[in-house]
């Protein structure tokens, strides 16, 4: 038996006066999801718990099936993992955006949180620099992938309040730096860095070339190494994880998954979609679990851009989906789960707390429901009456089957 998660990261959406009331979801052309939601079970999941922040951290964590409110302890350490970095109980870890601010009268604005989508190759020169000029015994700097990248504080605090950047695009950063215990070093750390980058050579060529410089570091999602058993000690399951973003492969090793890298896959509208599910299928030739994740719908809420969005929905729908849909069926019984892990509202263009629509499809028929969905949308989702309070029990429910049919 085979078991693919595919999930569509921030795809759920409000309804939005320009598209008639109707939702991006519900505007895209989506044959295969709406076939597998016809054809399986569709309803809504409650991914973030009360009292988390609505991160893709705490909702990917649900969806691989573990519960937040048991394991959860910032979203950079789950970085971390991805990058090959160790922690140990007394370090914390820090989310490093190179992020781009802006003029605002007397004060700043977060202009872009991603610095124009900065290159991984520039982005690494940057941080680099960062980590000669500014990295110590207790602070190092690390390079990751575009403009996310990690601080570790060798025995460091981990209890100030932080802001993401992606919360407050076009607002201002005078009340959302860092406060509490331990940001007098934080501020200074990211004042120092502020010098540096103004005079850095790639931002420099950058600005002639038209482009946001990354003029600034942010520093959010802190936290210490969490505790997770894998899905091979819980579930008996060997399986594999394939992303573009750090934090779902970091979730992916405390897991006990194999990383996949898929060549052209970068986390915008622009990645290897049919790739990523060319991959999970012959992945899934030598494990019994595939987790996919695709990042540009979520992407494209960050930046408000609607058009992108839906386009985002369709790739995923017919070159993921599609594709691994059509590819399981030459492998014999097998299990899916389809479903965004937040809400990413273009309104608001950051995470909410809403539940999501989610798709349990069986090839043998076991998640067939009565009556069946037209369609796979928010709508249709909550029409169905089902509602998952606990996200983490969606994987539960995907391997239910597994243990009926044994």
């Amino acid at each position: 038996m085979k078991y693919v998660v595919l999930l569509g990261d921030g795809m759920a959406d409000e309804p939005m006066p320009e598209l008639g009331g109707k939702t991006p979801l519900q505007c895209a052309r989506t044959p295969f999801m709406d076939r597998l939601a016809r054809e399986g079970q569709i309803g809504l999941a409650q991914t973030i718990p009360e009292g988390f922040p609505p991160g893709s951290d705490v909702a990917n964590l649900s969806v691989f099936g573990y519960d937040p409110v048991q394991c959860y302890s910032g979203r950079s350490p789950l970085e971390a993992a991805s990058m090959g970095v160790s922690l140990a109980p007394e370090d914390v870890s820090f989310r490093l955006n190179l992020v781009t601010l802006g003029k605002d009268g007397d004060g700043e604005i977060m202009e872009d949180f991603s610095a124009g989508h900065i290159t991984t190759d520039e982005a690494r020169e940057i941080v680099l620099t960062l980590q000669k000029e500014l990295g110590t015994e207790n602070f190092q700097f690390y390079p990751g992938v575009s403009y996310r990248h990690l601080l570790v504080w060798r025995g460091g605090v981990d209890t100030m309040s932080f802001t993401p950047p992606h919360d407050i695009t076009g607002q201002p950063v005078g009340g959302q730096l860092p406060r509490g215990e331990g940001a007098e070093v934080l501020l200074e750390l990211m004042e120092r860095a502020r010098s540096i980058l103004a005079s850095h050579p790639v931002n420099e060529k950058r600005q002639a070339e038209g482009k946001r410089p990354a003029n600034a570091m942010w520093l959010w999602g802190q936290g210490r190494a969490p505790h997770m058993p894998t899905l091979q000690e819980r579930f008996g399951l060997s399986g594999a994880v394939i992303s573009a973003v750090d934090l779902i492969k970091g979730i992916g090793i405390y897991a006990g998954l194999d990383v996949i890298d898929v060549p052209g896959a970068t986390g915008y509208i622009d990645t290897n979609y049919r790739g990523k599910a060319e991959y999970a299928l012959e992945a899934l030739k030598t494990r019994d679990y595939i987790y996919v994740h695709v990042e540009a719908p979520d992407e494209a809420s960050h930046g408000g851009l609607l058009q992108e969005k839906i386009r985002a929905i369709e790739a995923f729908d017919e070159m993921v989906v599609g594709t691994v849909f059509e590819g399981l069926r030459s492998m014999g019984p097998f299990r899916l789960l389809i479903t965004p892990d937040h809400p990413t509202p273009l309104r608001l263009m950051t995470h909410t707390s809403k539940p999501v629509p989610f798709i349990l499809y069986g090839s043998e028929g076991e998640f067939a429901s009565q009556p069946e969905a037209a369609c796979y949308d928010e709508a249709a989702a909550a029409a169905s009456g089902l509602f998952i309070e606990k996200g983490f029990q969606l994987m539960e429910m995907l391997l239910a089957s597994r243990n009926q049919g044994a």
